[in-house]
């Protein structure tokens, strides 16, 4: 029963997460990445731990308290900066989940430890650690990926949204450590917290991607069937662009309009996905995709840095844009 309530609660709340993203945005193998990199995570913030205590001479409550949060956010966040720098994640919920799973496996193998531990034999105290801690290690995490997101989001620098991230998701582990209530309000406190943040950001997420859908979607179907109607130069994106061909050379434009339809279609194949993936039905497959990112890729080089800036206003790149390559 200890082993039960202890492990159980932050592993059903990830789940019921999963459950939640209707759109199904986050990729199941680097979910289990996440997990797994808690899992490391909660031995490496062991050592690291164990040996500062010791050579700083801090008692382990005032630890607990200053230090220790640091210790373990700072390690945990590592695998989310990673992500957001390679672009691996596309909306704040996916990267509330990502990050949730990282404090979950992080809480799982402390809650291990803990158990083994004479002074958490408590049924109590296998409470507060199941419903309480495990779920903070989940939601500090996960506030962190939303404040990375949603700062990216506004074209911050990731570094800096980063160091927000990280001071933030601190603080709300210190003031879990304080208990300055008593340890079963503190727990039913955090729940409550994070639950209603959880949710509140599942609302907020699932208007931000339909809104992303529909208006992106529309706009791009329109244009890409212009283009295959030999009609592009009728359309303000054609005029743009006829605007700006004299600053290229001719292979560099015809590169641009073949960029252009190749990843419209890829675009519109992404958001189909997603979309496919939000109702429930079966996701169509292409075997050529890797052969088409490929071509998209190599059209990108030829056409460097600044016609990709030139080109931008057009297909209205974003961070994004590379993010949902992984749902074609």
């Amino acid at each position: 029963m200890h082993f039960i309530v202890s492990l159980l609660p932050v592993i059903v709340f990830l789940l019921v997460l999963l459950y939640l993203d209707s759109f199904k945005l986050v990729r199941h193998t680097l979910l289990i990445i996440c997990f797994l990199w808690g899992i490391s995570g909660a031995g490496i913030a062991y050592i690291v731990n164990t040996a500062m205590m010791e050579n700083l001479m801090i008692e382990g409550d005032s630890y607990s308290k200053y230090i220790s949060p640091w210790v373990e956010e700072t390690i945990k966040m590592m695998l989310l900066v990673f992500l957001a720098k390679k672009n691996r994640m596309g909306f704040i919920i996916d990267g509330a989940i990502y990050g949730f799973a990282i404090g979950a496996g992080f809480a799982v193998v402390e809650n291990i430890y803990y158990l083994y531990e004479e002074h958490a034999t408590s049924f109590l105290i296998n409470v507060v650690r199941g419903f309480g801690t495990a779920i903070m290690h989940g939601g500090t995490t996960s506030v962190a990926a939303m404040i990375i997101m949603k700062n990216i989001e506004r074209k911050k620098s990731i570094w800096r949204s980063s160091f927000l991230a990280l001071f933030i998701a601190v603080i709300l582990h210190s003031f879990f450590n304080h208990f300055i209530f008593p340890p079963l309000i503190m727990t039913v406190f955090i729940l409550c917290i994070i639950t209603l943040i959880e949710v509140v950001i599942f609302r907020y997420n699932k208007k931000v991607v339909q809104n992303w859908l529909e208006l992106e979607f529309d706009r791009e179907v329109k244009l890409l069937m212009m283009i295959k109607q030999g009609k592009f130069t009728q359309t303000r994106s054609g005029e743009y662009l006829m605007l700006i061909k004299d600053k290229f050379s001719k292979l560099v434009v015809v590169d641009m309009l073949a960029y252009i339809d190749l990843y419209l279609e890829l675009s519109i194949r992404a958001k189909s996905n997603l979309m496919l993936h939000e109702t429930g039905l079966p996701v169509n497959r292409d075997n050529q995709i890797r052969n088409k990112l490929s071509e998209l890729n190599t059209l990108q080089k030829n056409i460097g840095k600044t016609g990709l800036l030139a080109i931008s206003p057009i297909l209205r790149l974003s961070r994004k844009d590379l993010w949902k390559w992984s749902l074609v």
